[in-house]
């Protein structure tokens, strides 16, 4: 299964790095990676694969929300087929 995770708040240091390791503590592959930083602020959207993940998108869903509100981020995580029907114009 694909997922979708955003990530947006304050520009700092170890953003990335964070979410990287979230991602590969859980078995959980990234595909791809699109960030930029505006005016101090950081914008994420990784692609990401849970195919040899035994973590169900709930619990990353909560791992992600923990970490996001530690370092005062907006993460979301959602299944690919929503993001895609969400922001489908």
């Amino acid at each position: 299964m694909k997922v979708v995770i955003t990530i947006i708040g304050k520009d700092r240091v170890g953003i990335v790095a964070m979410a990287s390791n979230v991602l590969a503590e859980n078995q959980v592959n990234i595909l791809d990676i699109n960030q930029n930083i505006v005016d101090g602020f950081f914008n994420m959207v990784m692609i990401a694969e849970t195919g040899e993940s035994k973590v169900s998108i709930k619990e990353l869903q909560a791992i992600f929300a923990a970490k996001g509100k530690e370092l005062n981020l907006e993460i979301k995580v959602q299944h690919e087929d929503i993001f895609q029907s969400m922001h489908r114009i």
